[in-house]
């Protein structure tokens, strides 16, 4: 049976969480179709770090990091167990591999963590951790870290990448009107590479695809994209959920990396 080593997910606006639309159904399949993992470990671009900081605590908080929206959002928690222990196993490969790495006991859960699991495992029975996003990785460092993650794989750990597929809050601020054309053809580019699995087409993507300065005018929220890319095996299978695309500019897309095909 083949392997599901890691996912992507754009978490889209806080109010997702309200608001399922095309993707949370998507997300709620894709839950139910996963073996259960003994822990899914996070990166997210809301928990963003000098060097590396691990969350090691057993019981992580949840954030609501965020501001201006309605009362009933502020009022969800996603009371998931940490896990010390792996927690503990994703420093020490970190460690090994170079990083500065910090334990972080108190740290909780952002929306980036929170929000899309609540429509993956919304019994919050699934044990999650985050490992930061280092304010200093590029592209290529993004991949790194998700490579560096990968053998937890090994003991049952799910890697998610959350982020955005496409994020230019001003846009998205500006105007909720019909799906813009810049983003779709930004998403259909990215779509070919990630199934392809080609690393080269991904990790240049903020370079290379069409309109990738206005779907992204700071790259944060894609590099979760590649930390997810990164841990998964050479000549993973990929399947693309679509999640479309809302308030305009905003892709909802998910991947998920599976083991490849037996030769």
């Amino acid at each position: 049976m083949s392997h599901t080593r890691s996912i992507f997910i754009s978490h889209g606006a806080p109010t997702f969480a309200l608001e399922p639309g095309i993707a949370g159904p998507l997300l709620a399949g894709l839950g139910r179709a996963l073996p259960r993992p003994e822990a899914v470990l996070v990166v997210s671009p809301h928990w963003m770090t000098r060097g590396v900081r691990v969350a090691t605590g057993p019981r992580p908080a949840t954030i609501h990091d965020f501001g201006g929206f309605p009362d009933a959002l502020y009022a969800l928690q996603y009371p998931a167990p940490g896990h010390p222990e792996l927690a503990e196993a994703a420093a020490d490969l970190l460690a090994q591999a170079g990083y500065r790495v910090a334990r972080d006991p108190q740290q909780g859960l952002d929306h980036g963590a929170w929000v899309p699991l609540r429509f993956i495992f919304p019994d919050a029975d699934v044990p999650v951790f985050q490992v930061s996003l280092p304010v200093e990785a590029d592209a290529a460092g993004a991949w790194k870290l998700g490579a560096t993650l990968a053998p937890l794989a090994q003991r049952g750990v799910l890697i998610m990448g959350s982020g955005s597929l496409t994020h230019n809050l001003y846009e998205f601020r500006q105007a909720h009107g019909p799906e813009a054309g810049y983003a779709r053809e930004f998403v259909e580019w990215v779509r070919a590479a990630a199934l392809a699995y080609d690393a080269d087409r991904l990790i240049h993507a903020l370079e290379r695809a069409p309109h990738a300065a206005r779907a992204h005018p700071t790259p944060e929220h894609f590099l979760p994209l590649l930390v997810a890319a990164g841990a998964a095996p050479a000549g993973a299978q990929v399947q693309a959920l679509e999640g479309g695309i809302v308030h305009g500019v905003l892709s909802m897309e998910a991947y998920r990396f599976d083991d490849p095909l037996p030769a």
